[in-house]
């Protein structure tokens, strides 16, 4: 187990060199400390697609609700909440909130993020303490995952800086780059891929809050690898109709299976023993 943490951490450490000139870029032009960039490597370890077991998910680790509350789009396309960069400048903003809501206390503010500003205001209220350390010196306010809370992105940020001396040989990981491409509609992310000469994996690496194998339907703003957006342009204006995806809503009936509507609309079923 320690040494599954010790990798776990390693790989945190690897994927926030990717991430963090975005993440401190953002932080800058709102104001915030960057250290709080690392609060990530304690939210997800800089995974955008991490979903935990209450539905929080991304970088940032957005419920739903807040997610929705902060500008992130989710439906049966897309979840903002792993777009790197838009996920990143909610969290900027909410962190703001989250600050003026504690008076400038960024202890109080990270912990808020953690526990939700509403438990935390709560437990500041009933022990008439408005101190992060002396409010958790004791189990009576907060739970043990908000009491470490601080101290761990406390950690994560003094050994992101010294890597080496805590024995981590993190490596460089190049930071993330991409073009953008206002696509019209639904494109297969294959024709994506064939049309850049990358791989599948690269294109669903570059664009994490895509649920499907297309783009959604209507315009939308795709990443490609750097360099290719021309080539997408160039593809996209000799374009038919037939180059972009089509989809129908249905409707089941009582007695339908997947079975009787795969042959009502002539799909072929494959069934696998994964």
């Amino acid at each position: 187990r320690s040494f599954q943490a010790a990798c776990d951490r390693w790989r945190s450490l690897y994927r926030s060199a990717r991430y963090m000139p975005m993440v401190q870029s953002v932080f800058r032009e709102a104001g915030l400390p960057l250290d709080l960039a690392y609060l990530a490597i304690v939210e997800s370890g800089f995974k955008n697609n991490a979903l935990s077991r209450a539905s929080a998910r991304g970088m940032w680790q957005f419920m739903p609700a807040t997610g929705r509350e902060h500008g992130l789009t989710q439906n049966w396309f897309i979840d903002e909440r792993s777009d790197p960069e838009k996920a990143t400048r909610a969290a900027a903003t909410y962190l703001k909130t989250l600050n003026r809501m504690f008076d400038g206390d960024w202890n109080l503010a990270m912990a808020s993020y953690n526990a939700g500003p509403g438990r935390l205001q709560r437990a500041v209220s009933r022990s008439k303490i408005n101190d992060y350390w002396k409010l958790t010196s004791t189990s009576r306010w907060l739970p043990k995952e908000t009491r470490n809370y601080v101290p761990m992105i406390m950690a994560a940020v003094i050994i992101a800086k010294n890597p080496e001396q805590y024995g981590f040989e993190p490596g460089t990981a190049e930071p993330l780059a991409y073009d953008r491409v206002l696509v019209p509609d639904a494109l297969d992310l294959r024709t994506v891929a064939e049309w850049t000469e990358a791989s599948i994996e690269e294109i669903r690496d570059l664009n994490p809050e895509l649920r499907r194998t297309t783009t959604p339907v209507g315009r939308h703003e795709l990443k490609v690898p750097v360099g290719t957006a021309p080539i997408v342009e160039a593809r996209l204006a000799e374009a038919g109709p037939a180059t972009f995806a089509k989809f129908e809503r249905y409707s089941t009936r009582r007695g339908e299976t997947i079975a009787t509507i795969a042959r009502k609309f002539g799909v072929c079923l494959l069934y696998t023993s994964d």
